[in-house]
């Protein structure tokens, strides 16, 4: 379980057995043994382990498929799944985000984009304008102390 596991995400991450083996600190064949099974991680190990593949120790220690894995998210992150554009490109936000997240019928969302990454990310403004009053509070801090 554990193993099968620290495979797949190492090969998910493009990491040699080596390069994982110098990043917590045990020989090569360590993470070999891991893999096959023959040892398994301490929970120190295991708490390394977790956070280079940036998920929980649950996820780590968890019976999943190959396919799971493939599509976990790193901690913090969520994959809520795809959503279609209407014609006058409206989305539906899957229930499970809205309830995550508390957005409500009514609520004012902000839609912001990435050139480089051609990506978009959806926020409550109510968050953007606490966050904008903070920036503009320590920049004002700033210029009195200049």
């Amino acid at each position: 379980m554990i193993g099968m596991n620290i495979r797949v995400l190492r090969k998910k991450y493009k990491l040699s057995q080596e390069v994982l083996a110098e990043r917590v600190n045990v020989s090569r064949q360590t993470v070999a043994k891991w893999e096959s099974g023959e040892a398994l991680p301490d929970i120190y190990k295991c708490q390394l382990l977790a956070d280079i593949f940036q998920i929980t120790l649950d996820q780590l220690s968890k019976d999943m498929s190959k396919e799971e894995l493939d599509h976990l998210a790193p901690k913090g992150k969520h994959f809520f799944g795809v959503v279609k554009v209407g014609e006058r490109g409206q989305i539906v936000i899957p229930k499970e985000a809205r309830k995550l997240f508390q957005i409500q019928a009514g609520d004012k969302l902000m839609v912001l984009g990435e050139d480089d990454s051609k990506g978009l990310a959806i926020l409550k403004t109510d968050r953007f304008l606490a966050f904008a009053d903070i920036v503009r509070d320590k920049e004002q801090a700033e210029e009195e102390l200049e």
